[in-house]
């Protein structure tokens, strides 16, 4: 019982800031140009200096953990590929299959993903998360353009030297790659820089919880339909239960087991709605595997982190 509360409190935060967004949404306090426009300001400046604060203050070789990665990418590339190779068999409408994959296999873990670890874990989980999402997002990115051009518009090629140019642009990659030098050779960032990127770091996750929550419509959930439900269980129930006891199995533990359940457990991103949408496939659908993910996950989240500490495999910030 202890446990339970433990990380109960641990993960509560998390979603009762995500709550909050909602509730500030439904009473007007915030509106959709307030949601865009903090989701721009985070995506693009405070979670990067958030990643330059933490990543160029750790050595480096002390949360990369090679073994971690290589399973990370194994494991997303075997789940997307099961994931297709099952719903194309029932899902016949190209729009609703594409959108059905990205949604079921791609991970809120930039916003959601990272909140829980420094909730659960500490401060000492940052360094280690920045380097996974220095290696999932350009993947996410590749494998989201990838499923959802060949299943809408098949006819037309893949612009992948258009589309690598674009991730290589990400405010996130863009620090990651900004911040290993000092990482890796240990240069002293100025005090003033550190101070600066700190102030930033202070208020990413709140500002960005707030905004997804105030980007999701509960009134959606009356409308939505059996494959918005069925890929948010694949994603916040079957995907961590297939691959965590893996993770077990291959001798992962504490923090690098932890980030790896998390990371499998999170909510689907918001990003992937955008994507649907551009990329003409069914907006709907994404935003509601989204919102049921985002709902759902609290519970999950818990429940997974609360098995894993009763059974001595993960430990406590």
């Amino acid at each position: 019982m202890q446990n339970f509360l433990l990380i109960s409190e641990s993960v509560a935060p998390v979603f009762l800031i995500a709550f909050l967004g909602i509730f500030l949404k439904r009473i007007r306090f915030i509106d959709d140009r307030f949601v865009h426009a903090s989701s721009h300001l985070v995506f693009s400046v405070s979670l990067p200096g958030l990643v330059f604060s933490r990543l160029s203050n750790v050595d480096f070789f002390t949360i990369f953990y090679p073994k971690q990665i290589i399973f990370i990418v194994v494991s997303i590339l075997l789940t997307v590929a099961a994931i297709w190779s099952m719903a194309a068999r029932k899902i016949h409408r190209g729009q609703d299959l594409g959108t059905y994959v990205q949604g079921a296999f791609r991970s809120n873990y930039a916003i959601v993903g990272l909140a829980v670890n420094v909730h659960v874990f500490g401060e000492a989980s940052l360094g280690v998360t920045a380097v996974i999402l220095a290696f999932i997002m350009p993947l996410y990115n590749l494998l989201s353009v990838g499923v959802l051009t060949m299943t809408t518009r098949k006819e037309n090629r893949i612009d992948w030297l258009d589309t690598t140019m674009r991730i290589l642009k990400n405010p996130l990659i863009i620090a990651v790659l900004v911040s290993l030098p000092f990482s890796i050779f240990r240069i002293p960032v100025h005090a003033v820089v550190e101070k600066t990127t700190a102030s930033l770091a202070a208020m990413t996750l709140p500002l960005a919880l707030i905004g997804i929550g105030g980007s999701l419509n509960l009134e959606a959930v009356k409308r939505a339909s059996r494959l918005a439900v069925s890929a948010s269980v694949v994603k916040v129930i079957l995907i961590p239960a297939v691959w965590t006891p893996v993770a077990v199995w291959l001798g992962f533990r504490n923090i690098e087991l932890g980030t790896l359940f998390v990371l499998f457990a999170s909510p689907t991103a918001i990003s992937s709605f955008i994507m649907a949408k551009t990329m003409e496939g069914n907006a709907q659908l994404a935003g509601n595997i989204v919102l049921i993910s985002t709902l759902a996950a609290g519970v999950t989240i818990t429940a997974g982190l609360f098995i894993l500490k009763s059974y001595g495999f993960i430990g406590l910030g």
